[in-house]
């Protein structure tokens, strides 16, 4: 969608607006796209991650030939308001896309009512297979062609198409819109269940994104002075849950978009993200909380302790990580983790460090 409209259109002109928040798969499309002449401006977001209008406008230029703003975001769901900025874009005569991916079955998503050119969706978010997804152009507009063969969908992808995935995404998308409403009140009371529990159980939670415009499945929570990978590590394997943050040896690296809403590094840095389904039960949920929370104290104790002086640090890369176990068999506990004595865990994670939890 990107790419061929911007080679379509480049006598027209060169430049491109989006949002510094967007999925990979629209930045690294820029960033290609501005190694070929192209120009990119990067719109700022709010602290709940919301792209603003006026920012929008303020960014158009006579040789502006595309806004592509996301409908939703992949990892704190805010909602953008993306039916204004494409009616800002038609009157100016710019081209706009939305990607959609993590919207399509969860929420309501016309291209009519949204007024966009271009919409992009991706299959396995709403339980389609993998690896197949859609593209919805607008009837009129030419696409500059990428991918050269024999000249497939209508010219626009050359390649044998896949049917039976194609056939798969058309069902999946036939049983979202069937119960459309009914699973997105389901996703989202399972979401503030979990929520709830999580923030009733701990002191130290943030919620990021819009408190009430974001998708009903999505829940990104940041929890004070703590590594995402470190909660992930005491989790185990009982929760499916993915780090906002990746920590390092000796850094922390932020997701790009939490960097843009500017959350503090002491909250980023502790970032999970978590998403409901539509057969998520609420059985799952208490027991996805009551290990969450109880994962986190660990990790809160384990931190109090390192301040203190308490343990030990965490052993080097290339290091035994504790002697005086020769002739004892360990115990496996946990994929990652071997119980060497009461009181002493050693991980063969290399972002783990030694908890002295009794």
């Amino acid at each position: 969608a990107i790419i061929g409209t911007a080679r379509a259109l480049r006598g027209r002109g060169r430049h491109i607006v989006t949002s510094s928040f967007e999925h990979p798969a629209v930045m690294n499309v820029c960033a290609f796209l501005e190694k070929e002449g192209f120009e990119t401006t990067y719109l700022p977001v709010s602290g709940i991650g919301m792209v603003e209008v006026a920012d929008v406008r303020a960014a158009l230029r006579p040789d502006t030939i595309l806004v592509t703003i996301m409908h939703a975001n992949n990892e704190v769901g805010t909602i953008q308001p993306i039916a204004e900025i494409a009616a800002l874009a038609r009157s100016r005569g710019i081209r706009m896309h939305t990607d959609a991916a993590q919207s399509l079955g969860k929420i309501s998503v016309d291209v009519n009512a949204l007024g966009v050119d271009l919409l992009s969706m991706a299959g396995h978010k709403l339980y389609a297979p993998k690896g197949v997804g859609a593209l919805y152009v607008r009837g009129g507009l030419a696409l500059e062609t990428f991918m050269h063969g024999a000249g497939q969908e209508m010219g626009h992808r050359a390649g044998t198409e896949n049917i039976l995935e194609i056939v798969g995404l058309g069902q999946a998308c036939e049983v979202a819109a069937r119960n459309l409403e009914q699973n997105r009140r389901h996703m989202q009371a399972m979401r503030d269940r979990l929520h709830l529990a999580i923030a009733t159980g701990l002191t130290q939670v943030r919620l990021n994104g819009h408190p009430e415009m974001r998708l009903p499945n999505t829940l990104s929570l940041s929890f004070r002075d703590l590594e995402a990978n470190r909660i992930l590590e005491a989790i185990g394997l009982e929760v499916a849950a993915s780090a906002g943050a990746a920590c390092h040896a000796d850094s922390v690296e932020i997701s790009h978009v939490l960097k843009a809403m500017a959350v503090p590094v002491e909250w980023a840095k502790g970032t999970l993200r978590l998403t409901t389904g539509r057969m998520t039960t609420i059985t799952e949920i208490d027991r996805a909380a009551d290990v969450i929370v109880k994962a986190v104290k660990r990790c809160e104790k384990s931190r109090g302790n390192a301040v203190k002086g308490v343990g030990e640090p965490h052993p080097p890369f290339g290091r035994a990580r504790r002697s005086g176990i020769e002739g004892r068999e360990p115990r496996p506990r946990h994929p990652c983790r071997i119980r060497c004595r009461p009181g002493l865990w050693t991980s063969s994670h290399p972002f783990s460090r030694i908890d002295t939890r009794p």
